[in-house]
């Protein structure tokens, strides 16, 4: 009996992998052995790193229903050397990781590797160059979680201008004072959102829905509505109220919210990061909270999370969030389908539909 490697649909689910009319069993290395011929053929691997939620439910349904199999390490990520383990051990034909890091040892330990999938959208927890240089895909999804980031950065806007983070804790110290209120009308600030791609956008059509005039900075950014003032980054710093970071961690952008950045900005302002910690120097900050430069940040993700400085959680300005903006129902349904049909995609010998890399072949 002859074995065929293919896909069919099954209603609107992709069915991919070995097809097989007989077979013994499945031995002790998860390889399938045939009656007719006593041959064996590995079945496929597709490795979970880990996992920011309560199960891998999704993610084993869409692999599963392909016909692979998937093994699933620890929800929190772990350390890059048992990533690298799990790869040695396993030498799985894709990795799906959320947080962990992928390193170029795990891509090199997996010789059978078609696909990287980050379950989300930034790629700096993973070796793309390494697995480029491979013939390996990298892919995310770069477009599951814009209404939700674009909301908790809204969030954290009106809660300043509002006041509603910080009376709500004055109000549970057993302090009721509506005469301390020092509020803004968000209609007559300026908004300077550092990083115009899909998400800076949605920020800034809800923040102008709010009447906030709005910059942008951004060097490779393309097509700026006409509503939108396009600034140099000192510009923007020096003319904003509220200062947005939606840009991604690269070399070019770790640390652009630094102690000059910051001293540029105006004073009693606000500073939000919902994009990567790594882009704001988190001392930085501090030194702006201390000196009212910044009379409020609002940080969804830190440079050294889950470790919170203690200056931050005890200042009076500070907002935070553990790195949650991405998240709600619907976004991470989305997210975890869309990354686990990627990797069946190319598992079936598909190109990936979001791929970051062209792997040199």
């Amino acid at each position: 009996m002859e074995l065929q490697q293919g896909y069919e649909t099954a209603g609107n689910e992709r069915q991919c992998g070995w097809r097989r009319a007989i077979f013994l069993d499945l031995d002790k290395d998860g390889a399938l052995t045939f009656a007719q011929t006593g041959r064996k053929f590995m079945t496929r691997t597709v490795l979970l790193t880990d996992y920011a939620w309560p199960d891998d439910k999704v993610e084993r349904e869409v692999i599963e229903q392909a016909g692979f199999t998937l093994v699933s390490g620890p929800a929190e990520p772990s350390p890059p050397a048992e990533i690298d383990a799990l790869a040695a051990k396993h030498q799985p034909d894709a990795i799906l990781t959320c947080w962990a890091q992928v390193s170029e040892t795990a891509i090199a330990a997996s010789p059978n590797l078609k696909i990287v999938a980050r379950l989300g959208v930034g790629l700096d927890n993973i070796a793309v160059d390494a697995a480029t240089e491979r013939g390996i895909w990298v892919t995310n999804v770069p477009d599951y979680c814009v209404a939700e980031v674009s909301d908790h950065a809204v969030g954290f806007a009106i809660a300043w201008a509002r006041g509603l983070i910080h009376f709500d804790r004055e109000v549970r110290g057993g302090r009721w004072d509506p005469a301390s209120a020092n509020l803004r009308r968000l209609s007559e600030l300026a908004c300077g959102i550092v990083g115009f791609g899909r998400i800076g956008r949605a920020t800034a059509a809800k923040m102008q829905a709010l009447g906030c005039r709005v910059l942008a900075y951004d060097p490779h950014a393309s097509n700026i509505p006409a509503d939108v003032e396009l600034a140099d980054f000192d510009t923007l710093l020096a003319r904003s109220d509220i200062v947005i970071v939606h840009a991604p961690l690269a070399p070019a952008t770790r640390h652009l919210i630094n102690r000059d950045a910051i001293s540029k900005m105006r004073r009693g302002s606000l500073l939000i990061n919902v994009s990567r910690g790594g882009v704001v120097d988190t001392a930085a900050v501090i030194e702006g909270l201390d000196s009212g430069i910044l009379s409020g940040v609002g940080l969804d993700v830190l440079e050294d999370e889950p470790r919170v400085p203690p200056e931050l959680i005890t200042h009076p300005g500070a907002m935070i969030t553990p790195h949650v903006a991405f998240s709600s129902d619907a976004s991470l349904i989305e997210l975890r389908r869309r990354a686990a049909e990627e990797v069946v995609r190319v598992l079936c010998g598909e190109k990936p539909e979001q791929p970051r890399n062209s792997p040199r072949r």
